[in-house]
């Protein structure tokens, strides 16, 4: 009895010992192009830019049930240099987090990534006007890979390459902000810390239902933006939300919604718009306020999800903006009803506000 006792001890021990998460560190080196989004941008381009990737790797092993339920994701932090190889761009730096996902028997990675960053050559009126792009030294930087990815090409030393497009934007928190997006060659190496685990799904392992009745979503989301006026001054938003929502698995839920957009610095553009552009006919007391309605798709992995939204307005007296708006970003939940978001939104490429959210789940 007491031999079958340690021989369990054993089993368990080895079996918690493979699933316990290890490290990884990477480099990557970084070569590619300026996508322009607007016609007034080409004469920042002046090359093709450069970069280097760190990234500093935890590996997953299935310790937590979400590791499983993502196929044994990657996630950690980063750390970017840009070169643009254009004088009024200068350089970035950023430093954020990161989840990697793994597909076609765990050669096929995608990369996700989200952090901020800090150009050393930002709008300028009187040394650098030229640089419509970066109205702050401080911004926003997002990245999205694809790559081949070999962990272990040789003993613990692996290689990857594949294609990773930047994105560096301050959400419009002050103008100009036509931000810059770029595409570029991925190509780098890793250094595993201990020798690869074999990942082995617990075929035990019984998922239950996470699907739900709808629930029904307050959230207000806030900050400060301005006008595309620059100097035109800084001004808070309130975005008050409320949808409903439809858990459909352990991974996905749907949403639709509406919303009202209290916009500050839409005031200011309005009378400036209505007296510098007297031939278009705008009542300089137009009224500022938006109504939007929008379905949206939310990616849970754990206490973190990734949300997506494409939305339309049905009230906008003042049409400078296209009537469709999009919104992508990040939610955290401390409860099950109350979380917190970071999101982004945009008219396609143009950014309007970096908002700060706070929602309850009925």
């Amino acid at each position: 009895m007491r031999l079958f006792f340690y021989f369990t001890l054993f089993v368990s021990y080895i079996s918690m010992a493979q699933q316990q998460d290890t490290f990884s560190l990477e480099a990557s080196v970084l070569r590619g192009n300026v996508l322009p989004h607007k016609d007034d941008m080409h004469h920042l381009i002046n090359g093709h830019p450069e970069g280097l990737m760190l990234s500093f790797l935890v590996r997953t092993h299935g310790l937590k049930e979400w590791q499983k339920v993502y196929d044994f994701p990657d996630y950690g932090g980063y750390f970017l240099f840009q070169d643009f190889k254009s004088q009024p761009l200068g350089l970035c730096y950023a430093i954020g987090g990161f989840y990697n996902f793994y597909f076609l028997n765990r050669h096929l990675q995608l990369k996700l990534s989200q952090g901020v960053a800090l150009t050393t050559n930002p709008y300028n009126k009187v040394d650098n006007n030229k640089n419509i792009s970066f109205g702050t030294r401080i911004m926003d930087n997002t990245n999205i890979g694809l790559s081949y990815d070999n962990q272990n090409l040789f003993k613990n030393i692996g290689f990857h390459t594949g294609l990773l497009f930047t994105h560096y934007s301050n959400g419009r928190v002050k103008s100009p902000n036509s931000g810059i997006n770029t595409y570029l060659l991925n190509v780098g190496v890793n250094y595993n810390f201990e020798n690869e685990k074999k990942i082995v799904n617990d075929t035990t392992f019984i998922q239950k239902s996470y699907r739900e009745a709808i629930k029904y979503n307050f959230v207000l989301r806030t900050g400060i933006n301005e006008s595309p006026i620059i100097r035109s001054g800084q001004r808070p938003f309130y975005h008050i939300g409320f949808y409903a929502e439809k858990r459909l698995s352990r991974k996905s839920g749907l949403q639709l919604g509406t919303e009202l957009f209290l916009t500050n610095s839409f005031k200011d553009y309005i009378k400036y718009y209505a007296v510098a552009y007297p031939e278009k006919g705008i009542d300089p007391n137009t009224d500022y306020k938006r109504v939007g309605v929008f379905v949206g798709h939310e990616l849970f992995i754990n206490k973190i999800s990734l949300e997506a939204q494409l939305g339309y307005y049905v009230y906008q007296p003042f049409k400078k903006d296209i009537p469709v708006y999009d919104r992508v970003g990040m939610k955290y939940y401390f409860t099950d009803r109350i979380f917190a978001g970071f999101t982004i939104k945009t008219h396609l490429f143009l950014a309007e506000a970096l908002e700060f959210g706070i929602g309850y789940r009925l």
